[in-house]
């Protein structure tokens, strides 16, 4: 593809989006921006997380990952279906029972004001993180592909990158995006469609199950060694732990469950997103699958991150495949960086600043517009910071890595106020949620380089465990 092509595809894609913000965000307020009058259709939301969960990072990651750990991610998918089960059965019942507009006021409610403002704070700290990190990813692509042709620089590109995401989101918030996420999921999944039977097409199956069943890269199952990362129940019981986590303990994901009209509606949207992600990820699998033949038998030396974008956009697959790679790759992208600036405005604006609790509407509106601009100000400055000062994409990736530790704490808390009818001393919460995941990463650092065992994903599970004995270290004496 040309880059006036691409530029005029992105064009018309943005284009699209800011028609639907315009459309959604008539008459607005904050309960719009925050909670989109809680009238969104639950179909909608249910296909709109698809994509909010499967971000530019796995859209380009997964296919890669096959050639090295072959399908043993669907061992973390399965699991993800007990976690989704848990936030369907307990967390959604609480957070409507209390009628939350952040999920991380329960924490006010249940243990006092540090807890809740550290779990918000880590929220807001791993969010920020992962959604810089996974736009400079796509920034990177948009670079080379596009913006280096017409000499435009780097931190132009993302400039106008999150100035676009504002543009959509700044009126209409939480209610845009579940109808921009449903469009852009689309996009994504119609992209891997098409990806996959150009790839077919090209290699002359006639059975794609068939072939996929019967080749070596298709082993999904690994009980064999229990050190290694890829070991079937650690897979299993994370993935389970990360989907409670990543979804039903992130204010991103919570927040478009909690705009349907009635916890019915929410737990209906939970269950078909939980079909429909695991279907989703095996055709992701399969398609690392095809890349992997293709790019062997034509001798294309690609792998990991890189495979599926270089056999996409080297037009060896067709014009079609390109152009439904990218449109996939900046959907994918979008819809997790779009939500994830209207969760960061939200958290900040409910949990740190609480504009929920002054009288003036207008004065609660003006100020969420204010944090709305300034996160898309942190992202921008975040994401130059990786590409200028820091440079090196594997120290950064260990930076987004180490964003997933914050997970840890969160899972620890809730763990701990659902379970438990303990009290604990609130102002050293801080300090046990900061010392868990410090502790978390030298166990799991010296536990690969000694002893060879390697944690892997159920890093998170060791993490909030850690949190949970913390927690019950600093437990009020007097019930």
């Amino acid at each position: 593809m040309q880059p006036l092509h691409i530029a005029i595809l992105i064009i018309a894609y943005f284009a699209t989006l800011v028609c639907i913000a315009y459309i959604t965000g008539k008459s607005a307020n904050n309960q719009t921006f925050f909670k989109a009058n809680n009238s969104s259709p639950w179909y909608l939301v249910a296909f709109g997380m698809i994509g909010a969960s499967l971000s530019g990072v796995t859209f380009i990651s997964v296919p890669g990952w096959v050639e090295n750990q072959q399908m043993s991610y669907m061992q973390m998918v399965l699991g993800y279906v007990i976690g989704y089960a848990v936030i369907g059965l307990i967390l959604l019942p609480l957070y409507y029972k209390l009628n939350l507009t952040s999920i991380y006021t329960y924490l006010d409610d249940r243990f006092g004001r540090r807890s809740y403002k550290t779990g918000a704070s880590f929220f807001l700290l791993s969010r920020t993180i992962g959604a810089s990190f996974r736009l400079f990813l796509v920034a990177n692509v948009l670079q080379l592909i596009l913006f280096d042709a017409y000499g435009i620089p780097f931190w132009i590109t993302v400039t106008i990158t999150i100035l676009l995401i504002w543009l959509y989101t700044f009126k209409g918030g939480i209610k845009t995006i579940v109808w921009t996420d449903t469009l852009q999921t689309l996009f994504m999944l119609i992209a891997v469609g098409v990806c996959i039977i150009s790839i077919k097409d090209a290699l002359q199956i006639d059975s794609l199950l068939s072939y996929i069943s019967e080749n070596k890269l298709a082993k999904t199952f690994f009980f064999d060694d229990i050190k290694t990362g890829n070991y079937f129940w650690k897979q299993f019981f994370s993935g389970a732990f990360i989907a409670i986590v990543m979804t039903g303990l992130d204010q991103d994901m919570m927040q478009k469950n909690l705009t349907c009209r009635s916890l019915k509606d929410a737990q209906k949207n939970m269950f078909w997103f939980t079909i429909v992600l695991v279907i989703v990820n095996f055709f992701f699998l399969a398609l690392g699958v095809l890349l992997t033949d293709f790019a062997h038998q034509n001798g294309i030396d690609a792998h990991k991150d890189q495979l599926f974008p270089t056999l996409a956009m080297s037009g060896e697959l067709g014009l079609a495949t390109s152009l439904f790679f990218l449109l996939g790759l900046i959907a994918a992208a979008y819809s997790s960086a779009d939500s994830a600036l209207t969760s960061l405005t939200t958290s900040f604006s409910i949990d740190i600043l609480e504009i929920d609790k002054k009288k003036d509407e207008q004065e609660q509106e003006k100020i969420r517009k204010k944090i709305h601009i300034t996160f898309s100000v942190i992202l921008v400055l975040t994401i130059l910071i990786f590409k200028y000062f820091i440079a090196d994409e594997s120290v950064i990736s260990k930076i987004f890595k180490f964003a997933g530790y914050t997970y840890g704490p969160l899972l620890g808390l809730y763990a701990f106020g659902l379970f438990t009818k303990l009290k604990i001393k609130d102002k050293l919460v801080p300090l046990v949620c900061i010392l868990a995941p410090v502790l978390t990463y030298f166990i799991s650092d010296y536990s690969k380089t000694e002893l060879g065992f390697d944690f892997g994903f159920f890093i998170l599970i060791l993490n909030g465990l850690l949190t949970f004995i913390g927690l019950l270290a600093i437990k009020e004496m007097k019930q």
